[in-house]
């Protein structure tokens, strides 16, 4: 018989928001975190994206959650994105629409300002960026020391973004006394250090280890001689195939989603979106939002939205390029095949690319599926900037240079400089007179006489 969120004893009144967003039993990670966390102990959670997390955590949260008079939040949710700031705080005011829990996100690039006017009627449950969080406590916006339950969702990549000074500085400001809950997608050794420093033997609940790939997922491998091929490649496939509906492109820095976009929307134009850190929020924000509603076909991003962030049924997720990391490409598939759909995964791989995209299969420890490139595709001969080869400087040699001739060109006549040994031996300058020297040396044969 399945588990449903009806045998966690959870309030009616958060059943019944359940029940309209059509959630009825919950995943693997939410059947196995509920009692753990219900218990008040900490907590360390390893579990893949697209498995459910959020809810794992906010469910057996709310189910114990008391009104404070105070005004001072005693949840407090850190996350890495701004992004996944306005997701997690949109879930919990989902859930807590018949409740009188008061629920506030924050994050940099607003005004700081305005976010302290947002506390006037006080918080109960504050979702985050680490260093907004922190910087609104340092200015006494808001108080920590009521905090009894910490919640880190992607703790590895805070990490991996440089947030830890902040959750120390946070640690810091917070009660000891507190249950503590840690939510990652691989284990690190940076993880097991703050764990040994701040959480007191936490409960370990692991849905799969890091690099396990979905299953739901199929993925295959393209071998593409350039960028631009990538791109005549990927403009092919939109055309001729029919099931790609609702995708993902990344890229693996900024500029190149730049250029991804700009071909696309030539070719496609108003049906493609793209998201980097260069844009602004209420861009990217709007972007998703039409993606999400189906506005748009597609969106080029980086890894910026590889994280968290739950847009559902994406059908592909197209791999521009391949990954540095390994790990970003088990969460940037993790954007399609979820909640028990199957997804889509392709990678265009050049040459240079192969080492990278061999790493990811050890990772796995699973081949990926390589497919043929496409015959009828134009292969480009124009090579982006990056993909240059690099210009060698050409250092002079002489031949002879072990038999005890000079490396360098003898000067010509013209250019020779005479040593004359010093100041005082040189010609004297012509603004004290040209023969200054010649009547010194006169006066004193005078005086001798």
């Amino acid at each position: 018989m399945k588990t449903t969120f009806a045998d966690f004893d959870l309030p009616e009144k958060i059943l019944d928001v359940l029940a309209d967003l059509n959630l009825f039993e919950p995943t693997p990670i939410q059947e196995k975190s509920l009692k753990p966390i219900l218990s008040g102990r900490d907590v360390m959670g390893i579990a893949q994206t697209g498995t459910g997390k959020t809810l794992a955590y906010l469910l057996p949260v709310l189910k114990t959650w008391k009104y404070n008079k105070s005004g001072n939040p005693t949840v407090l949710v850190l996350v890495p994105t701004r992004e996944l700031v306005v997701q997690v705080t949109e879930v919990l005011e989902k859930l807590t629409k018949n409740i009188t829990a008061r629920v506030i996100g924050v994050y940099g690039g607003k005004n700081i300002n305005t976010q302290k006017l947002l506390f006037n009627d006080g918080c109960d449950i504050l979702v985050g960026t680490p260093g907004r969080v922190m910087d609104l406590s340092i200015d006494n916006a808001i108080s920590l020391r009521e905090v009894n339950k910490l919640i880190i969702d992607e703790f590895d990549e805070m990490l991996n973004l440089g947030f830890r000074p902040q959750l120390t500085h946070i640690f810091e400001m917070m009660r000891e006394k507190r249950q503590n809950i840690l939510f990652s997608a691989t284990m690190t050794e940076a993880l097991d250090e703050i764990l040994n420093e701040y959480f007191a033997s936490p409960v370990e609940i692991s849905l799969a280890r890091s690099g396990t790939p979905l299953e739901k997922i199929a993925q295959t491998a393209i071998p593409v001689d350039n960028f631009n091929t990538k791109l005549n490649l990927l403009i092919h496939l939109l055309k001729t195939e029919d099931n790609l509906e609702k995708i993902l492109i990344f890229a693996n820095n900024k500029k190149h989603a730049d250029l991804i976009f700009e071909k696309l929307n030539v070719e496609f134009p108003n049906e493609f979106g793209v998201i980097h850190s260069n844009k602004s929020q209420n861009f990217r924000l709007r972007v998703m939002q039409e993606f999400s509603n189906e506005k748009l076909r597609g969106v080029i991003t980086t890894d910026i939205m590889a994280r968290g962030l739950d847009i559902p049924d994406i059908s592909h997720v197209f791999n521009f390029e391949v990954p540095e990391v390994p790990e970003q490409y088990i969460h940037r598939i993790g954007r399609t095949g979820r909640a028990d759909k199957d997804g889509i995964a392709v990678t265009f791989y050049t040459k240079k690319e192969e080492a990278q995209l061999l790493d990811i299969e050890l990772l796995m420890d699973k081949e990926i599926a390589k497919s043929e490139f496409p015959e009828e595709v134009t292969i480009s001969k124009v090579k982006i900037a990056s993909e240059q080869d690099e210009v060698k400087m050409k250092f002079l040699t002489t031949a002879k240079l072990n038999e005890g001739e000079s490396a360098f060109h003898e000067k010509k006549d013209k250019n020779k400089k005479i040593n004359l040994g010093g100041p005082s031996k040189r010609k004297a300058p012509k603004k004290f007179g040209a023969n200054r020297a010649q009547q010194k040396a006169k006066s004193k044969a005078k005086r001798k006489k």
